[in-house]
């Protein structure tokens, strides 16, 4: 059976990836597993920076691969960047089999407000299925209410919906690792 795997580093909570794994299993309609727990890459620390490099994560989730995972979506609390971005909330290979997510600037905290879970998850949903989404061939969408939106700073991550609009649904549903999935809801996404 062909599944969807998540790579959750040591800090992340476990509600918080129960939230991403529903999310996956929700927009994607694979059946989603959990790998074991790892602590990030130490090739990927900028101390500089103070922050990770998200590729050095990528290269490290594309070494550990299972065979029957059809993609693998990283979840770490560290900060991530690339170069040339003072942040990303993750990254993903085009087309290709792996994806991260950061959910450090997800949390109210981040920006000196009183924690607010239902708000993370929200939001790690959303983040979740955009980065997914790019695994499956989908470039950013011009609909702010698309899962698939360019998100530059939180508040754009909050007014997203964790599901595509009509048309990266139908993107989605004519990619070649979902053609043999059947949709998961009749649902029309950021249109309703």
């Amino acid at each position: 059976m062909r599944r969807v795997y998540t790579a959750p580093d040591e800090r992340v909570e476990a509600v918080v990836l129960d939230a991403v794994e529903g999310a996956i299993g929700a927009c994607f309609g694979f059946p989603v597993r959990r790998l074991a727990r790892a602590l990030p890459p130490a090739v990927a620390w900028d101390e500089r920076r103070n922050q990770y490099e998200s590729s050095g994560f990528l290269r490290d989730l594309a070494a550990r691969i299972p065979l029957d995972a059809v993609r693998v979506l990283g979840v770490t609390e560290r900060d991530l960047f690339l170069p040339g971005l003072s942040f990303v909330f993750g990254q993903a290979i085009l087309g290709g089999r792996v994806a991260l997510i950061s959910i450090a600037r997800l949390q109210q905290a981040f920006y000196g407000f009183p924690p607010d879970l239902p708000l993370l998850l929200e939001r790690v949903r959303t983040e979740a299925v955009h980065e997914l989404g790019h695994t499956f061939g989908l470039v950013h969408c011009r609909d702010p209410l698309c899962m698939m939106s360019l998100s530059t700073d939180v508040t754009r991550v909050d007014a997203k919906r964790p599901q595509p609009c009509r048309t990266c649904a139908i993107l989605l549903h004519e990619s070649d690792d979902m053609v043999a999935v059947e949709p998961p809801s009749t649902r029309s996404g950021a249109d309703e």
